[in-house]
């Protein structure tokens, strides 16, 4: 679907010369031309030129060509007046111009010193017939007058020498065993004779065979084809053999003879293809009509491989065909002038896309050459001028909006403009809708293929231009909908010229509409500048209007005519008032494909894909962004501005998200959103053209064939705007055809969509539609508040309508809803029950196919309908002896425990428990029961509380309870069920011993249970480490003061132990019990210091260990390596442990494995560093927790030793020497711990005086490394010892 457009020419004019051949510098960018002139001696003096190479997106002036030198040659004899220069080539290696002379002569020119002198390397003395380079410049294939192939090296060593002719079919002969033959095959009645009977075809040249033979290369350089006429003979016709060598010149294959094969030769640079062509309609050649000249192709092994026929009038010559992979161009000898033709292929089918006609006098090209390196680069010369032009494939597209929007697409063929609305059909190629035939008048030039087309914005106009300046305007009338007719009937209402001169080549136009006005802006080269041609056309009259531009080889912007582009990619606009161009923006580079993004009340935003596949995006005074750098193609279309790229992407990008990228920023920093919506496309995939109205994307393969999509970001721009304009049919449908979640009805606008739920009704009115809907809707990831919402409004809006036509709708609304309502369903049946039973029925089969028929049976059976279920269970399949045995045992039932029986059954306990106390006082013990089985406690309390029963219930709570060993519960409840007995036993559990005996002095227990619950408890709180309370109640309660005692001093209270003991006038406690538990009290803390000093030294020893190898051995500490060793490329494709140069970069090593570490595995690590195994490099960490827990460790004996020296000075001499000597403990171990901890909390110094190191990869990772080496310190808060000296005791110092 793709055109070839003129994108940019240069010519260059060398007077009074007879240009032959060409060649192009690749290292300096320049084109060698030789221009030849006969003496009269017999000798050729041949002068070479030099002429600037044209770079597309250059901004070099325009440069004369200049002489480099000239030399003279011996002239052959047989081909005198024609070219003598047979070959001309650059050689890259030795900086050398090579000239090969048909009279024999190897001419060498040196390119790097000025006023070279020429020198002959060689000379053949028969003469050369033919020469041709390889692509690499490395081998020279020759043809001597002598019919003999000679191969050569760049520095003409020769490599092999033979004859050309030889019966010899070469090395990859086939075999062959008679399949296909003529013999093999039945002929009927005619017998064996007429299978023997050989095949008489004569074979032949073409009358315009030149007798000269040709070489061509393959685009690598691996073969190269030899064309040549066969051996004169005796009665035999002469034709052409085509034979394939190798690099060693040695013969590989010869192709099988072809009638009318003519001398044209080239084998496609990609290699696949030989081209030649073919005559017809006369002795010795191909059977056809008389005229008929083709293109034909072979493959290597000399099988044919396609044709097809030229479309020239008075055809008299094809001089040659030259191949650029995709692009074919033949150049063809016409009695008048010559033409070089463009051909394309695509689904099997050659394409005439572009023609050139040669100019002068004569009007006659003397050679042709596509350029070696820069893509659809052709070179053409005439007797006196050098003619560059620049292609570039283009695709023309109707930019009309919706809702006119056609989708056109116009191919060129020759002289048929080939159409396709890709709205109404997808018709794919070579085939079209309709077949545009147009001819130019007979005032215009010879050329019938047109240059370039453009389609209007506003009407469905086509406009077609010519490189002469002739312009025809075409009404289409093309058909946007389906229906009978033509696709389209088009009408030319003008036809003219858009400018007098007719030496400017036209290459581009662009056609406005404003009413009944028509304005066409054609672009044209001139002579040193681009010409803008505006043409004003109103009833039929026309005023023309033309200007020069500031640069050349530019280009306008489709859709905004008055937007042009020079070669540099800069966008200017023309005012006609100042007659001046204004420049707008820029582009980084020049952009062939381009367009202009329109914005509502602002300026218009422009995009352009440059040649090296960067898509820019850029406005006036606004900045110049890179959307993508591997973008194929691109259109815009549906606020998106869509593109493919080489990853196989379809990318949209929305114009609101572009705007913002552009605007100019303060750090000019900017990242492009990641939110694109992207969607994968078939390998090498590229945009036709995008129909926003069909929400349609075509695309072409490489193979030529279409395909069409319907991408959601286009799709669900057209139901937006439907559900705004309120027409939710149409989005309706749009979304069911193109599998979009129906639920984006509600999502676009909830309130709206609710307030237009009648709207919504009445256009969507189809059952099954609303059914599908409702559906979607309840499937949705919505809230359940919203699914409930639009299932009520559709819902109450169809019962206003018909509840008889939409009952399965509204059972569907219920069936749906969250949670489900299946009773208010089955209610709907029930309504229509009487009625219309019909109806039920009908409404019964699609509800079961809708619900779980289990869930069905169960609420109706929940509804305490029997009617309703068997209603159900009629149209179940389900064996009827599995539920009618159980529904006539329901039967027999009174009705509560009728219910009771139904809602156990369906496992609603609570609901069969209320329905079983209503059935009376006689199912008390059975409800008992029921509550145990199934916990129904709370609910129990609920429904019999206020009556006699409840008291009853608390009580088998409380067991419940006292069970699961929740006794503060239990005993509350036993309490308020007047157990006494049994809230005492809950209460000594729980050991809430003041509630326990508040209730046993108020119950008036007996003294001996009390004194013995007093010494149960009292145990139970010692076990708990309660000792004050244990201490309490075995005086209170026990009234055992000894014991009480012995409780105060193992709870370390001394206070409260002397105290007791002297109130209650037993001194001989303080010897026999406070004494000795003083000292195995001081004994326990001199123990308790013993362990932390010697853990705090071993530990405080280790962490300086730590230390000192994190200084000396950081790779061995943290496990890194030596960051000099980074750009050390090492690695291999073996799986290896992480090291430094896979931590911290995104390669996938086996590094990343630990990266997504689930649940379990990350207690584990915690686990893991919390263990501070020795040798790890968490081993400091934990070391220093541990410390922190030694300070907490010795608050707490700091603590007791207060509460217990005091006592000790008190007491005996031998008492207060302990004290003495605990204090002096606990004073020299606190003064260690705070040293300890003040060394190992204080940070090294860090040396900044280090030099900055270079900005590398490598200073960059061991940055980074740096960083993310935690100091172990801010991990872990150093602990704060008690300031001052609370508890000692002055006292003992003065001892």
């Amino acid at each position: 679907m793709r055109n070839i457009s003129l994108i940019a020419s240069q010519v260059s004019t060398l007077p009074n010369s007879q240009l032959t051949a060409v060649a192009v510098d690749l290292d300096e960018s320049v084109i060698y031309i030789t221009s030849e002139q006969h003496s009269l001696d017999g000798n050729v003096d041949v002068e070479v030129w030099k002429v600037p190479q044209f770079r597309l997106g250059g901004v070099e002036e325009y440069a004369d060509p200049t002489s480099v030198t000239m030399f003279t040659s011996i002239a052959s004899s047989e081909e005198y007046g024609s070219s003598q220069v047979l070959s001309l080539r650059a050689i890259s290696e030795f900086r050398k111009l090579a000239a090969i002379m048909r009279g024999g002569d190897i001419t060498m020119i040196s390119l790097e010193e000025e006023d070279s002198t020429p020198e002959v390397e060689g000379t053949f003395e028969s003469g050369i017939l033919s020469a041709s380079w390889s692509p690499d410049e490395s081998l020279l294939a020759i043809l001597t007058g002598e019919n003999k192939l000679v191969l050569m090296t760049s520095s003409f060593d020769i490599i092999s020498e033979a004859p050309l002719h030889t019966s010899d079919f070469g090395e990859d002969s086939p075999i062959n065993v008679g399949w296909g033959s003529k013999q093999t095959q039945f002929h009927g009645s005619l017998g064996k004779s007429a299978a023997q009977a050989p095949t008489i075809t004569k074979v032949g040249h073409s009358l315009d065979d030149d007798s000269l033979p040709r070489i061509s290369w393959r685009g690598d350089g691996a073969f190269f084809v030899v064309s040549s006429l066969s051996p004169d003979g005796s009665n035999d016709m002469r034709y052409r053999i085509l034979r394939v060598y190798d690099r060693q010149a040695a013969l590989q294959s010869t192709l099988e003879a072809v009638p009318g094969l003519e001398h044209t030769l080239c084998w496609r640079p990609s290699g696949n293809l030989i081209a030649s062509t073919q005559r017809f309609g006369f002795e010795g050649a191909g059977a056809g009509r008389e005229g008929r000249h083709d293109i034909v192709f072979f493959e290597r092994n000399g099988l044919r491989h396609g044709e097809f026929s030229l479309r020239v009038e008075d055809l008299e010559v094809v001089k040659a065909p030259d191949s650029k992979n995709h692009i074919l161009a033949v150049y063809i000898e016409k009695d008048d002038k010559d033409i070089v033709q463009l051909w394309t292929t695509g689904n099997y089918h050659w394409y005439l896309k572009h023609e050139i006609s040669a100019s002068g006098s004569p009007p006659r090209f003397t050679s042709m050459l596509w350029h070696p390196e820069t893509a659809s680069h052709l070179i053409l010369t005439t007797k006196s001028e050098v003619i560059q032009r620049c292609f570039a494939w283009e695709t023309l597209t109707s930019p009309s909006l919706p809702p006119n929007d056609s989708g056109l697409v116009a191919v060129f063929d020759g002289a048929k403009i080939l159409l396709t609305p890709f709205r109404t059909q997808n018709v794919p190629p070579p085939m079209s809708s309709f077949q545009l035939s147009v001819s130019p008048d007979t005032s215009a030039p010879l050329v019938k293929t047109p240059a370039y087309a453009s389609f209007s914005v506003e009407h469905d106009t086509l406009c077609i231009l010519w490189e002469s300046g002739y312009v025809e305007l075409w009404a289409l009338h093309t058909r946007l909908g389906p229906g009978a007719g033509k696709v389209m009937a088009p009408i030319k209402f003008w036809s003219g010229f858009v400018h007098e001169d007719r030496t400017i080549c036209w290459h581009q136009v662009a056609i406005l509409s404003h009413g009944d006005v028509w304005t066409v802006l054609a672009l044209g080269f001139g002579k040193l500048t681009d010409v803008a041609s505006m043409l004003s056309i109103e009833g039929g009259k026309s005023n023309c209007e033309s200007y020069n531009l500031p640069f050349r080889n530019g280009r306008v912007l489709l859709g905004t005519p008055l937007v042009y582009q020079s070669q540099n990619g800069e966008l200017f606009t023309y005012s006609h008032a100042e007659k001046l161009m204004k420049p707008v923006s820029k582009f980084p580079e020049f952009c062939v494909h381009a367009g202009y993004i329109p914005q509502d009340g602002a300026s218009d935003l422009y995009v352009g894909l440059g040649k090296s596949g960067k898509l820019f995006i850029t406005g006036a005074g606004l900045d110049t962004e890179t959307i993508s750098t591997v973008a194929t193609s691109f259109t815009v279309a549906s606020d998106y501005v869509i593109f493919t790229t080489s990853t196989h992407e379809s990318i949209y990008a929305p114009f609101s998200s572009l705007k913002a990228i552009i605007q100019p920023s303060e750090n000019g920093m900017k990242e492009l959103p990641a939110d694109w919506p992207t969607r994968k496309v078939e390998r090498g995939s590229k945009i036709v053209v995008a129909v926003p109205s069909s929400m349609s994307l075509v695309l072409q393969m490489p193979r030529g064939n279409l395909e069409t999509i319907n991408p959601r970001p286009l799709v669900m721009t057209v139901v937006k705007q439907d559900l705004n304009a309120g027409n939710y049919r149409k989005a309706f449908f749009a979304c069911r055809k193109h599998r979009i979640d129906l639920t984006v009805l509600v999502d676009h606008d909830c309130d709206a969509f609710l307030q237009q739920v009648p709207a919504f009704v009445g256009q969507v009115h189809e059952v099954d539609h609303l059914n599908l809907f409702l559906t979607m809707i309840g499937r949705s990831e919505q809230l359940p508040d919203t699914i409930n919402k639009v299932c009520a409004a559709v819902r109450t809006q169809l019962e206003k309508i018909d509840l008889k036509k939409y009952v399965n709708t509204i059972l569907t609304a219920h069936a749906v809803a969250s949670p489900p309502d299946h009773e208010a369903g089955l209610s709907v049946l029930l309504r229509l029950r009487e009625s219309d039973p019909d109806l039920v029925e009908d409404a019964v089969k699609y509800i079961i196919f809708l619900v779980d028929s289990d869930r069905l049976f169960d609420t109706a059976l929940g509804m305490y309908d029997f009617s309703l279920v068997l209603l159900i269970a009629q149209h179940w399949q389900k064996d009827p002896r599995e539920y009618l045995p159980f529904l006539r045992e329901l039967r027999t039932f009174e009705k509560c425990y009728q219910r009771f029986r139904i809602d156990d059954h369906l496992k609603r306990f609570e609901s069969a428990l209320r329905n079983l106390s209503l059935g009376g006082p006689q199912y008390f013990n059975e409800a008992i029961a029921y509550i145990e089985k199934h916990q129904l406690y709370i609910a129990a309390l609920s429904i019999w509380k206020n009556t006699d029963h409840y008291e009853a219930v608390l009580d088998i709570y409380g067991d419940w309870l006292f069970e699961r060993r929740e006794f503060r519960q239990a005993a509350a409840v036993f309490t308020e069920a007047r157990k006494p007995q049994k809230a005492i036993v809950a209460h000594e559990k729980a050991l809430e011993w003041q509630e326990l005996f508040d209730i046993a002095i108020v119950t008036q227990l007996p003294q001996d249970d009390i004194v013995a619950a007093g010494y149960r408890v009292a145990e139970d709180l010692i076990s708990k480490k309660r000792y004050a309370e244990a201490g309490r109640v075995l005086l209170d309660y026990a009234k055992d003061v000894r014991e009480a005692v012995t409780a105060f001093v193992q709870g370390n209270l001394f206070s409260e132990a002397r105290r007791i003991g002297n109130l209650n006038s037993r001194p001989e406690l303080t010897e026999d019990i406070i004494y000795p538990a003083s000292l195995e009290s001081r004994a326990q803390i001199s123990e308790d210091l013993a362990e932390m000093k010697e853990q705090l030294r071993k530990q405080r020893n280790r962490v300086r260990e730590l230390r000192i190898r994190k200084v000396e051995e950081p790779d061995a500490f943290y496990g890194t390596e030596d960051t000099n060793l980074h750009n050390v490329d090492v690695m291999t494709d073996i799986s290896m442990p992480a090291t430094a140069f896979t931590r911290y970069t995104v390669a996938p090593t086996t590094a990343s494995r630990s990266s997504k570490r689930s649940s379990r595995s990350k207690r584990k690590q915690e686990r893991k560093v919390g263990s501070g195994r020795k040798g790890t490099v968490d081993e400091e960490e934990y070391l220093l927790k541990s410390l922190t827990k030694l300070v907490e460790r010795f608050h707490t004996s700091q603590a007791d030793a207060k509460a217990l020296l005091p006592h000790m000075f008190q007491f005996t001499k031998e008492h207060r020497d302990e004290g003495v000597a605990l204090q002096s403990e606990i004073a020299q171990f606190e003064e260690e711990l705070r040293e300890s901890l003040d060394e190992i909390w204080t940070r090294p110094i860090e040396d900044d005086t280090d030099a900055p190191q270079a900005d590398s990869w490598a200073s960059g990772m061991e940055a980074i490394a740096k960083s993310r080496h935690i100091n172990t310190l801010d991990k872990v808060s150093k602990p704060e010892l008690s300031q001052g000296s609370h508890w000692r005791m002055t006292l003992y110092d003065l001892q």
